[in-house]
């Protein structure tokens, strides 16, 4: 009998340690949201797996739509999970238990500014565009000196732009390549033509209807018919996320590459602009219909929950169509895949 009750205390000499020691584990740091944040951002950042996030959302009540995560909202990270606090529930310090080389516990707080940046993604100027139907450029390059067929840096050429357009010398414009006409990928009508950047030219000598100007700048080699566009000087820019003031629905149209496969990364043109509400800086979300085989399921035939593919964020925005992107893909992406700013 002593024995047996020596092993029961050896026991719970050891289990209780072990207890204390989970428990701590188990005790979560809160963090506050800070402008910028994603959910696959927290997931990257505190689970170290940023796939984490679309089950992070299915499973937060608090959180209706998984971007709109607001500045100022508390959460209960767990080694494996987090936990979004009610409203009411406040918390000014994230802690962090560190465990030194001699066992000992050390516990540290930090400042909640000090947390988290705010989110920004870049704008190059060279992520191209749909030039829409009904948009007109402001000209073209019409010849290329010496009737070369290619233009460089700091050569010259002759575009259709003259005095009765109210330009001038030193007027700088944009050129772009006609890349084909891009169709709307369901109802098939024709929403522009694909744009891609090439360079900058400066204008140097008028007449009435032409000019001569001086290559300033390429990206892609110029040939003759390239279009013209007024040149803006803040091309390269960041954006920060904004939250969309109204709901927004829409269709991936076409990519920068003209890759059947859209990923993490890519350039994509999406139709939805500033006449249906977009603007730069929201994000929208990729979804896909569920199907299944009736034959194998006895003929059920219920709508099943959307597919999450990943997410996007608009750079530009036209009237009807805008440049956006990708900035999260789970699977693949494809022209005609759905784009909305709230899922469900």
């Amino acid at each position: 009998m002593k024995f047996r009750l020596k092993l029961l205390l050896l026991a719970m000499t050891l289990i209780m340690p072990c207890l204390a020691v989970a428990q701590e584990q188990d005790e979560p740091t809160i963090y506050v949201i800070k402008q910028g944040d994603t959910l696959w951002g927290l997931s990257d950042r505190f689970i170290k797996d940023p796939r984490y996030w679309p089950n992070m959302w299915a499973k937060n009540s608090q959180i209706t739509n998984p971007h709109v995560i607001y500045p100022g909202q508390k959460v209960r990270v767990y080694p494996d999970r987090f936990e979004f606090l009610p409203k009411e529930e406040s918390g000014e310090q994230r802690r962090s238990v560190i465990t030194t080389a001699s066992g000992a516990t050390v516990t540290t707080t930090e400042t909640l500014s000090e947390i988290a940046n705010e989110r920004t993604y870049s704008v190059r100027g060279s992520e191209g565009f749909i030039l829409e139907t009904g948009t007109r450029p402001a000209g073209t390059i019409i010849s290329i000196h010496n009737n070369r067929n290619i233009a460089g840096d700091d050569d010259i050429v002759y575009t259709d732009i003259g005095k009765e357009r109210g330009v001038k010398g030193g007027d700088k414009f944009a050129v772009f390549r006609k890349d084909g006409t891009v169709s709307h990928p369901v109802s098939n009508e024709i929403l522009g033509t694909k744009i891609t950047p090439l360079g900058t030219i400066q204008l140097t000598d008028l007449e009435v209807k032409t000019s001569r100007a001086i290559i300033s700048k390429t990206n892609q080699e110029i040939t003759p018919g390239s279009y013209l566009l007024p040149a803006r000087e803040d091309k390269r820019r960041e954006i920060p996320l904004k939250m969309s003031v109204r709901e927004l629905k829409g269709y991936v149209v076409d990519s920068y590459s003209g890759m059947s496969i859209i990923a993490t990364g890519d350039i994509i043109y999406i139709d939805l602009g500033s006449d249906h509400g977009a603007e730069p800086g929201n994000m929208l979300y990729v979804v896909r219909d569920v199907t299944i085989d009736v034959s194998s399921t006895s003929g059920y035939a219920e709508k099943l929950p959307q597919e999450l593919l990943g997410a996007i964020v608009i750079l530009e925005t036209g009237k009807k169509t805008s440049t956006a992107l990708v900035v999260k893909s789970i699977d693949a992406i494809y022209k005609g895949d759905r784009l909305v700013s709230h899922p469900k």
